[in-house]
């Protein structure tokens, strides 16, 4: 067709109106008259992701280096090494320090109460008015010391030992003679001297043969008790000087005298009573002396350990 007659039959011809095409919307654009953004179909998407077969649902968890750790098999194996390692030697040492140190042994000293101690301190200060004196046993085991206040505990003497102490630097201070270095030569002096007590009995009781139940622990229990006769001396010689002083410390030492003779009397003399050998056969009568001895060393070591205190 010419192009004239294509130009008249254009212009002849009305203009319809134009469609405008409407862009299909994308998965991941959202709906323009939607307040709100639909993000489920997103989230089922992100979880259908992390899927695994056989996880019943569940997102994988992501492996961390300690997961990773534990799951390795050689990891396991030395860390089993390890804690059996452990367990060894932990019962290695409860083993080393229960041959030394008898911790449950100590136990049995420690068990007592306020009734006790009350009990015991009497006993200490008035021993001519107690009757019985031998030791309670149940099942071939002496008893607890709260039951019993005929059984040697460590507790009296622990508190006495530091109790003791304690006074010394009172009166040392009370007579401006205080220092650091003197409180700590009175207390090494006092635990010395105990210590060469024990080594002493020891030692008679190994010449002497003496087949007694009398343990170490026994015999520091009973040298203890001596501290709180000298407690009281150093204290009555604070208030009322030399006068308070001499006279209770020598009823203490009169009273630890008796207090010992009966309770390690029983104890050295228990094999030759329950053989029914005579008293005066001659290393019943070696045992005697120690006896003694034992209890007669007791007043001159609370006077030594005490006199220089008062003035």
């Amino acid at each position: 067709m010419h192009p004239a007659g294509l130009a008249a039959a254009a212009a002849g011809t009305p203009r319809l109106p134009s469609k405008r095409r409407i862009p299909v919307s994308q998965p991941g654009m959202a709906d323009p008259h939607q307040l709100f953004d639909d993000t489920s179909a997103a989230q089922s998407r992100g979880y259908g992701a992390q899927r695994a077969p056989g996880d019943l649902g569940y997102p994988a968890a992501s492996a961390t280096p300690q997961a990773a750790f534990l799951a390795d098999p050689v990891s396991n194996m030395a860390m089993a090494y390890g804690s059996s390692l452990a367990a060894q030697g932990k019962e290695l040492v409860d083993k080393n320090i229960d041959r030394f140190i008898p911790v449950t042994k100590l136990k049995y000293y420690f068990a007592v109460d306020t009734m006790y101690v009350g009990r015991k301190l009497g006993l200490l200060f008035f021993p001519y008015l107690h009757q019985d004196w031998e030791v309670q046993y149940q099942q071939d085991t002496p008893v607890a010391p709260r039951f019993d206040v005929n059984a040697p505990d460590l507790y009296i003497p622990a508190m006495a030992f530091i109790t003791y102490v304690l006074v010394a630097g009172l009166a040392l201070g009370t007579q401006d003679r205080f220092s650091p270095d003197l409180l700590g030569l009175q207390a090494s002096s006092a635990l010395a001297w105990l210590t060469l007590e024990v080594l002493a009995i020891l030692l008679s009781l190994y010449l002497v043969t003496v087949n007694t139940d009398l343990t170490t622990i026994d015999l520091v229990a009973f040298l203890g008790y001596k501290y709180v006769g000298m407690i009281g001396g150093v204290l009555m010689g604070l208030l009322f000087g030399k006068i308070g002083y001499y006279l209770v410390l020598g009823w203490c030492c009169v009273s630890i005298f008796v207090f010992m003779i009966r309770t390690l009397r029983l104890k050295i003399l228990a094999e030759a009573a329950a053989e029914g050998v005579p008293v005066r056969e001659a290393r019943n009568q070696l045992r005697m002396y120690l006896t003694m001895a034992v209890a007669a060393a007791q007043p001159l070591l609370m006077y030594w350990l005490t006199f220089h205190l008062v003035r």
